[in-house]
């Protein structure tokens, strides 16, 4: 990259996308080391700490994603965790993987929560849901049939009568 003031600069970064989350968590470094080994989480750039050492920036890229992260505010901020706010979210963290199972049974073995078991859902996905230490939903998901609307809907119908 080049400090060049010519060159144009674009809005968003070159290795982000136009929505990029950034989950708010009680403990970023522990944070940083459990998505490594749940997900293979690589860090990318540089952290970024206050002056008492809480996080203020970091990214964590999961496959082609980035994720940023920072420490929920010690003073109580606008900023809050889930374990800060007794575990609500307000947001799931949607993940689509190759090989499911391997990553499910990779973020369990690392400590994730099950909130709702992995298995065959009738939307053509084999999916379910964690809860991280942290407090955080993760859908980890597969793809594993193409539906039309109408399929789906006949599906759900069948379910539910």
């Amino acid at each position: 990259m080049s400090n060049n003031p010519t060159e144009p600069v674009t809005s968003v970064p070159e290795h982000l996308h136009t929505v990029t989350p950034r989950l708010v968590v009680r403990d970023g470094g522990a944070a940083i080391d459990f998505y490594a080994r749940a997900f293979a989480a690589q860090e990318i750039g540089e952290r970024f700490t206050g002056p008492g050492g809480e996080l203020i920036h970091s990214e964590i890229r999961i496959g082609d994603s980035v994720v940023m992260l920072t420490d929920d505010a010690a003073d109580g901020g606008p900023a809050m965790s889930p374990d800060s706010l007794d575990c609500v979210v307000t947001a799931i963290m949607a993940t689509y993987w190759e090989d499911v199972d391997a990553a499910w049974n990779r973020a369990v073995a690392a400590g994730a929560e099950v909130v709702y078991e992995l298995a065959d859902q009738f939307y053509g996905e084999r999916g379910g849901r964690l809860r991280d230490p942290f407090g955080h939903q993760w859908m980890l998901s597969k793809r594993t049939e193409r539906l039309s609307p109408q399929e789906i809907n006949e599906r759900a119908s069948r379910r539910s009568g």
